[in-house]
């Protein structure tokens, strides 16, 4: 299993990294991305730091672990460019914080966040057609969360990406060891969505595709 939207204490996950990825790998996921919510004044802070300890404790803890952002509050006219100073400071992964139901997020997030060419736009909620066949086009993953207050909208989700061709990915959107959960209850989450067997499959063979990309470029 794969998460690709992880959160530790740099932001409002419950334990230090390397606990945090020592839960992941105790609850038999194989890698997992750091994405703790960021914008301009933190996310040098939260590269610097836990870049350096990427490789060694995947190494030792036998889990592939990369270190990205989420992205959250940014106004939209200043994601596109945010994403790219994320880049420049070594994000492996860059991520924004979508409109889901259950936070405040400014109008215009979902969008600006597939123009700017984010990795994976999390819980994008009431995602239109034309921002899931953008996202299509540009490569954006969209996210199905597992999460039960960012997972309000993940019937529409489903529906939309499939008549948009978007690809999805499915994510615990993990800050404690609990939100790690079992293959079966992901499958049921997606199932539910009203996912097909099928699709639930391309949804996990997108993370794994995704995590090949990135194992080949570190």
């Amino acid at each position: 299993m794969i998460d690709l939207h992880v959160h530790t204490n740099f932001s409002d996950g419950k334990h230090i990294p390397a606990h945090m990825l020592r839960l992941a790998k105790l609850a038999g996921y194989r890698a997992i991305v750091f994405t703790d919510h960021a914008d301009a004044s933190n996310m040098r802070h939260i590269l610097e730091n836990q870049l350096p300890m990427a490789k060694t404790y995947s190494l030792h803890e036998g889990i592939d672990l990369f270190v990205g952002v989420e992205l959250t509050s940014v106004p939209p006219a200043l994601i596109p460019d945010t994403i790219a100073q994320a880049r420049e400071l070594g994000a492996q992964v860059v991520s924004v914080h979508g409109q889901t139901l259950s936070d405040v997020v400014e109008e215009g997030t979902n969008l600006a966040a597939i123009e700017g060419g984010a990795d994976i736009l999390c819980h994008p909620g009431l995602i239109t057609e034309q921002e899931a066949m953008l996202a299509a086009e540009k490569g954006v993953l969209l996210e199905l969360s597992t999460r039960p207050s960012n997972a309000l909208c993940n019937g529409l989700l489903v529906n939309v990406a499939r008549r948009a061709n978007a690809r999805i990915v499915i994510n615990n959107d993990a800050h404690h060891g609990s939100d790690f959960i079992s293959r079966d209850k992901r499958r049921a989450i997606a199932i539910g969505a009203g996912m097909t067997p099928d699709e639930y499959k391309q949804a996990e063979g997108n993370s794994r595709e995704f995590i090949s990309r990135l194992l080949r470029q570190s």
